[in-house]
């Protein structure tokens, strides 16, 4: 697991200022915590631990001497200056269950022969105790074919007794749409009933 270093953040300075100098701002929270504890990381770690790590991916955080298996919560981007601004922890406890969120990651799309793989989830939503949590879920779609279709209840995350879905089972995660050399815009293609048997 990796380990990010922050510091306890002075609520005097402002987010902006800290920003200006080269951190991000964040804060961690837990129920065992008794009150949350403000952050500032260096924006070149935090930018590192993003390389690896995600929402939903679980942590080791340095504070002031003291270390938290935390969770990642939530990122705060500026998308238009393409600047990290925040990011948020949970403090977790080994015998409570937490919500947190998997991002769906599609592998073999390319070696689909005879259509294009759409991705209609990227992330499922769901709740476990700190040591059956998964951060990405790898699905294999090489396989598919056009018409069909991949559930979240196909996936290995659904078969884990460990775990508690809050996404539909019935969630479509991909699936594989029929491409016409005349229209490659799948939009466009209006019944289908066109193609060649």
């Amino acid at each position: 697991m990796n380990t990010l270093k922050a510091e306890k953040r002075d609520m005097l300075t402002k987010a902006k200022k800290l920003r200006r100098e080269g951190y991000v701002t964040g804060n961690i929270y837990g129920r065992e915590m008794k009150e949350s504890i403000p952050l500032q990381i260096t924006k070149a770690d935090a930018e590192k631990i993003l390389r690896s790590e995600g929402k939903g991916s679980q942590v080791m955080l340095e504070v002031a001497g003291e270390t938290y298996d935390a969770l990642i919560k939530e990122i705060d981007y500026d998308s238009l200056r393409g600047q990290l601004l925040e990011i948020d922890f949970q403090a977790l406890v080994s015998n409570e269950k937490v919500h947190s969120v998997a991002e769906v990651i599609l592998l073999g799309q390319d070696d689909v022969q005879a259509g294009v793989v759409q991705q209609m989830l990227q992330e499922i939503t769901y709740k476990a105790l700190p040591a059956d949590l998964v951060d990405r879920i790898k699905v294999d779609v090489s396989h598919m074919k056009v018409g069909e279709t991949l559930k979240v209840k196909d996936l290995d995350i659904a078969k884990n007794p460990a775990i508690d879905l809050h996404t539909s089972p019935e969630a479509t995660v991909a699936t594989v749409i029929e491409v016409h050399n005349s229209t490659v815009d799948a939009d466009e293609d209006a019944d289908g009933e066109t193609a060649e048997a």
